[in-house]
């Protein structure tokens, strides 16, 4: 059971800009927060802290999400909460969400508990993964600041990007920043403030990219998040079945380029997808040429850092142990646009070729969406996918990802956390270590894409 404040107060400290109206105009009383609206005498934009504090201590009544209140436990989890004195605890997944505009937010987690010892791992929107396995002893609490990006589809007043059926539900799109709580965990408070001035790294890509919003899936977009301070938040714009061309068509790139900074970057990996395409004027040294140059050359007048990205390998083994090239001459014709324009490479199609050959046949399927049937809720038959990952797989992809901003001297290294431990895709990871707990939302059909 989840308890709530009977009278903290929402306190409106003066009116808002056109923006937002006059949506709020009162003293309101609410359960659980506070949010202090405060704003810049130049900019007349809107400064938004939210604080919630959980335990026994604030004395009420717990609380479910709904959109009338603005926040709480969500997807029916709020059952799985077990009130401490000083903080929650649960023992399977926990949603908490909060309605938010689109915008990037600096997140401050306290945890801990005088009452039990914990381990916490937090992932954000679509299954990011934020922080693993924080363990606290008892009596004992820690601060943790992550940053996760919200983001909306509206691009201006009468431009939306283009939303896949599939994407609709997803927890990226929903116009609320959620936060899931995994592991043994124990959740003093949450303190959320918009920031702006961060260095954003924007992605481009398809669905070895994208977000994946439910298990078993992963891609490595939603796992570099965990690898940078709290100085760098991910935009992750990819999405399941996206070439160069649908994801300018679906007007992302603009979206892209409407939200991007000076310093900012844009990583673009495709070529899956792409490499399907076979209408007039398509293939590695045409169209496909033409768009990454498009996207590096919008991307630098506005001031920001593209990386450009060979396709991750399928896992398509020869007889001898070794990986059947699977792509064409789509990497390669990457590997020229960087050489022309002097763009950093990421050739993330030679360290998975490392990467899978170093594991071999057997050892590598661990890393995809390889399962026997009834693994997972409503899973009728085996799954057996060569393209896509589960979340060792991902995260394996996401280290490559990190080694190569790293030779590349990219100044984002400069803001990874502290402690990565080093990696190269010959001495891989391996499957038995991994110990990431899953979420509790499943599907069972394949990203679009193969």
């Amino acid at each position: 059971m989840v308890y709530l404040p009977n009278s903290i107060i929402f306190e409106e400290k003066q009116k808002m800009n056109d923006r937002f109206g006059t949506y709020f105009s009162k003293k309101i009383h609410l359960f659980l927060f506070y949010i202090i609206f405060a704003f810049s005498a130049s900019s007349q934009e809107i400064s938004t802290s939210s604080k919630f504090s959980f335990g026994k201590k604030n004395k009420a009544t717990k609380i479910v999400y709904n959109d009338s209140i603005g926040y709480g436990f969500d997807f029916n989890t709020i059952n799985q909460v077990i009130l401490l004195k000083d903080s929650f605890t649960a023992n399977s997944p926990v949603y908490f969400s909060i309605r938010l505009p689109e915008g990037n937010y600096q997140i401050e987690l306290v945890l801990g508990s005088k009452k039990t010892a914990s381990k916490t791992t937090v992932k954000s929107e679509s299954r990011r993964l934020m922080l693993t396995d924080i363990v606290i002893a008892k009596n004992d609490e820690i601060t943790k600041i992550i940053t996760v990006n919200l983001r909306g589809s509206k691009i201006n007043e009468t431009t939306n990007i283009y939303l896949k059926d599939r994407e609709l539900d997803d927890l990226n799109w929903d116009n609320k920043l959620t936060l899931e709580f995994l592991g043994t965990p124990a959740i003093k408070s949450i303190k959320i403030t918009p920031i702006d001035q961060i260095t954003t790294l924007f992605l481009a890509g398809d669905s070895t990219v994208t977000d994946q919003d439910l298990e078993p899936w992963a891609s490595w977009g939603q796992y570099i998040t965990s690898y940078f301070n709290s100085n760098v938040v991910i935009a992750n714009y990819a999405y399941s079945g996206a070439s160069l061309s649908s994801f300018k068509g679906g007007k992302r790139l603009e979206k892209i380029l409407s939200l991007l900074k000076k310093g900012d970057y844009l990583l673009v990996e495709f070529g899956h997808n792409d490499e399907k395409q076979h209408g007039e004027g398509d293939g590695p040294w045409l169209n496909y040429t033409d768009l990454l140059s498009e996207f590096v050359t919008k991307t630098r007048e506005k001031g920001g850092i593209p990386v450009l990205i060979t396709p991750t390998q399928r896992r398509f083994f020869n007889t001898d142990g070794t990986l059947k090239p699977t792509h064409g001459d789509y990497p390669n014709a990457m590997r020229a646009v960087a050489k022309k324009l002097n763009v950093p490479l990421i050739d993330l199609t030679k360290m998975t070729t490392t990467l899978y050959e170093s594991w071999g046949d057997i050892i590598s399927r661990k890393a995809f969406v390889q399962y026997p049937a009834h693994t997972f809720p409503g899973q009728n038959e085996k799954l057996e996918d060569n393209t896509h990952f589960n979340s060792f797989g991902a995260n394996e992809i996401a280290l490559c990802i990190i080694n190569g901003i790293k030779e590349n001297h990219l100044d984002a290294a400069k803001n990874l956390a502290p402690n990565i431990p080093d990696y190269t895709p010959d001495e891989p990871n391996q499957f038995f270590k991994w110990n990431l707990p899953m979420s509790n939302r499943f599907e069972t059909k394949k990203p679009d894409g193969n």
